[in-house]
């Protein structure tokens, strides 16, 4: 299966979760030129800090571990690296510097060492400063609000195409029958995968 095929099978699975900006960048980045791949890189310290941030988005479960343990926190720089434009992979690594900035400069502290209560408060924070520069359009939090969108659509797309993400968040049978469109789920059942 192409790289293609796959994100459009992830994207029917997620329900159109993922923003239509990130989808359209994935589908067009078989046409990325190779000299813009890892236009950008990311330090261990940041590969952390968007582990955290993917466990706050999908954290783990009594019944499925989480974003971290499904490893997103490499899953997003790699996608970022080798699918998203030069102009985009540096908006993105300005946007997680200004996040970090903003989680030392308001809780004084690194986002990876903050407490899971100041991690979803500092989330919810910065969702807020995303919501309003996206309905002004204003240039001042754009790299901030570009990252939080992508951060939280490669999470989702790096989450749920793992094989926790497939096999323990969703119902997974590995040698599917006949296609079934209108199948029951009792209740408390989890969506299905396959």
């Amino acid at each position: 299966m192409h790289r293609r095929e796959a994100l459009k099978s992830v994207a029917l699975l997620l329900g159109g979760a993922i923003s239509a900006s990130s989808m359209g960048i994935l589908f067009e980045s078989f046409t990325l030129p190779e000299n813009e791949k890892n236009f950008v890189s990311f330090s261990p310290e940041e590969e952390k800090i968007l582990a955290e941030f993917a466990d706050i988005i999908v954290p783990t479960t009594k019944s499925s571990a989480g974003a971290k343990a499904a490893g997103v926190g490499t899953f997003i720089p790699m996608m970022i690296k080798d699918c998203y434009p030069a102009t985009k992979q540096t908006s993105f690594a300005k946007g997680l510097a200004a996040f970090e900035a903003k989680s030392k400069q308001d809780l004084g502290k690194s986002f990876a060492l903050l407490s899971v209560q100041d991690r979803e408060k500092l989330m919810g924070d910065v969702r807020t400063i995303t919501l309003a520069q996206k309905e002004t359009k204003a240039e001042e939090n754009n790299d901030l609000a570009y990252f939080f969108i992508t951060a939280r659509d490669l999470t989702l797309l790096g989450y749920y195409s793992s094989e926790i993400g497939c096999t323990k968040a969703r119902e997974y049978v590995l040698i599917p029958g006949r296609y079934d469109g209108s199948a029951p789920l009792k209740p408390g059942q989890r969506s299905w995968a396959t």
